[in-house]
């Protein structure tokens, strides 16, 4: 049975006790309370009912794995999970917990393969940060980083080997640091030191010839594999990159000689250096390693190399010479943004997008879309996979940027994108229009944004609709505040400018100016600190400025993007069906809460003009 047919099967199921809906959600509050009150018994018994009435009821099958679980019944716990799993394997608590229960029998491949799955399909809302800290062994490591980053007196070992070993074996901290940046500065401390103190363990064992346990090779490895993801933002120590050099010393020669290299040293010298920037890194696929260097090595030198062979094939649309685009294209050059690893919408989405390109009419055309800026690619990924019936034109200036989203569309299948470098200044002359334009985090970094914007509006058909994102000028006080520091410094957009930035921001974490800042994704790459704090160009808007430009160019708004819960205290406060389009209203919304637009104003418009009415928001 494919995913597809389970869920028609769960659909069936749901349907065969639609008439009793309220029991059987009764029946899961019941239970869930039970479970969290410790009355195991009792959620034991309402889980059965729940499931003499719905025998492939998820939730239900969960709860009872949970009550299992923490009745250190884990071979019952599996055997329901999987139950669960097997009516839908896109729910990611399931795999949660079926990885945990794996993980106290032994079971390392199992727990790990379930972990980075739930990670995959996002958490269920929730962050991988909330899950680290809930271990009692990484809650003591944050501790000890945070004490030590408070004293006047560095310790130079701060965890010992039996922390190491302790931290190694926490099998889901392995799977976030492989597949996700890791926020925050308190585990960002434990991060710097424990992958020093890895270090300090490989000098030391490369120097002895030491034999090291495998759980702490993986370890490293997968701390090496964040380190690239954030593109080794983490401070570093004169001492650690004394010890790194050497290290990266070692294995040069012993790659030109042809000699055995460790994963260890390979681990080491990937946690510090880039092993694609090594000469004759391509030699190191060649050999036999274990399952933990081979990933390391693929997201080191393998997608690497890819991207580097995609550059030759994107095509130019136009010509990029205006200064201030090409300063802003050297930036992304060397900084593509945004870094990103797993997509959970596109693990959700994907299939079931697929098969609705297969149920297509044929005889219907194509919607035309345009990403305008696409970076790496995330933007266009998911435009693609919401609309897979349509045909995606994805510009951008940078081409290291575009070759990164190449190989990640790729690696999807998907078909439905073409990518192009383009300036979106010179766009008027490719002769196309679009029924969708979508240009999200882009304007604010040319010379004159409005410009751009008009230029655009000339490519959206008459019933075209167009999706804007630009920064707010209320919401980024504190992102103002820290490049006045940046100037006043002197600070350069260099990576050891910007390390020394951000730990002058995590060593005052505590002020509020700084507290939303550090929290950002952004905050924990170097790509995305750059762009954030470093960008060579940036404009910020104010709801007026926005209404005054569509009623310059006759546009008509039609609403901000933003999450539930904030357009549900704006419609407490402005009711009405009109309310929330009344641009007037949200210039006094935001002033009352700042933080609304905390990442950027997201708002679509459509052209006013001939008596169209407006189109749906797509």
């Amino acid at each position: 049975m494919n995913r597809r047919d389970r869920r028609v099967a769960t659909a069936r199921g749901k349907a065969a006790v639609s008439g009793a809906p309220a029991e059987i959600a009764g029946l899961l509050a019941n239970a869930s309370r039970a479970h969290h009150e410790g009355r195991s018994a009792q959620a034991e018994t309402f889980c059965k009912q729940i499931l003499s009435r719905a025998p492939t009821h998820t939730a239900a099958l969960n709860m009872l794995g949970l009550v299992h679980q923490a009745a250190g019944r884990h071979r019952l716990a599996i055997r329901m999970f999987a139950k669960a799993i097997a009516v839908d394997d896109l729910d990611a608590a399931c795999h949660f917990n079926i990885a945990a229960s794996h993980q106290f029998m032994g079971q390392r491949a199992d727990a790990t393969e379930h972990y980075r799955q739930a990670i995959a399909l996002g958490l269920s809302g929730q962050n991988a940060e909330e899950f680290l800290t809930q271990s009692p062994v990484i809650t003591e490591c944050v501790r000890l980083a945070l004490e030590d980053s408070r004293s006047l007196v560095k310790k130079e070992t701060l965890f010992s080997v039996r922390d190491i070993a302790a931290v190694a074996n926490d099998i889901f901290l392995r799977c976030a640091l492989q597949l996700t940046i890791i926020r925050g500065a308190p585990l960002e401390l434990f991060l710097t030191q424990i992958r020093a103190a890895l270090l300090r363990l490989s000098h030391g064992a490369y120097l002895a010839s030491a034999k090291v346990d495998d759980e702490v090779i993986e370890m490293f490895c997968a701390v090496a594999q964040q380190c690239f993801i954030t593109e080794y933002v983490f401070a570093q120590s004169e001492r650690e990159m004394q010890q790194a050099g050497d290290l990266r010393k070692a294995l040069l020669q012993k790659l030109s000689a042809g000699n055995d290299i460790s994963p260890l040293l390979l681990a080491a010298v990937g946690a510090y250096f880039p092993l694609h920037s090594l000469a004759g890194a391509k030699l190191l696929l060649d050999g036999q390693w274990p399952q933990c260097a081979i990933d390391l090595m693929r997201q080191q030198i393998r997608e690497p190399l890819h991207e580097a062979e995609e550059r030759s094939a994107i095509a130019a649309l136009t010509a990029v010479d205006d200064a201030t685009s090409k300063q802003v294209m050297e930036q992304y050059e060397e900084n593509p943004y945004p870094r990103w690893t797993v997509n959970p919408h596109a693990v959700l989405a994907g299939e079931m997008k697929r098969h609705a390109v297969a149920a297509e009419d044929a005889s219907r055309p194509r919607q035309e879309i345009l990403i305008a800026g696409c970076g790496t690619g995330r933007h266009a990924f998911d435009v693609a996979l919401e609309t897979p019936d349509a045909r995606i034109l994805a510009i951008d200036i940078s081409r290291a940027s575009l070759a990164y989203a190449q190989r990640k569309t790729h690696e999807e299948g998907l078909a439905n994108i073409e990518y192009a470098q383009a300036d979106i200044l010179k766009l008027a002359a490719i002769g196309r229009s679009f029924d969708r334009i979508e240009s999200v985090g882009v304007l604010h970094h040319l010379a004159d944004p409005k410009a751009g914007w008009r230029i655009l509006l000339s490519l959206l058909k008459p019933h075209g609709v167009m999706r804007i994102g630009l920064y707010s000028e209320i919401a980024r006080r504190s992102v103002v505040e820290a490049r006045r520091i940046i100037a006043e410094r002197g600070y350069l957009a260099t990576a050891d400018h910007i390390r020394e930035l951000r730990q002058l921001l995590i060593h005052n974490r505590d002020e509020p100016r700084w507290q939303k800042l550090i929290t950002t994704v952004d905050f924990h790459n170097m790509s995305g600190c750059r762009d954030m704090l470093f960008n060579v160009m940036e404009h910020r808007f104010t709801i007026p400025d926005i209404e005054a430009f569509l009623n310059e160019q006759n546009l008509s708004f039609l609403g901000f993007d933003l999450d539930a819960k904030i357009i549900e205290k704006f419609q407490q406060q402005f009711p009405g069906a009109a309310a929330p389009t009344n641009l007037d209203y949200w210039n006094t919304f935001e002033t009352a809460n700042p933080q609304t637009f905390r990442h950027m104003y997201v708002f679509s418009v459509c052209k006013n003009q001939y008596g169209y009415a407006r189109p749906p928001v797509p």
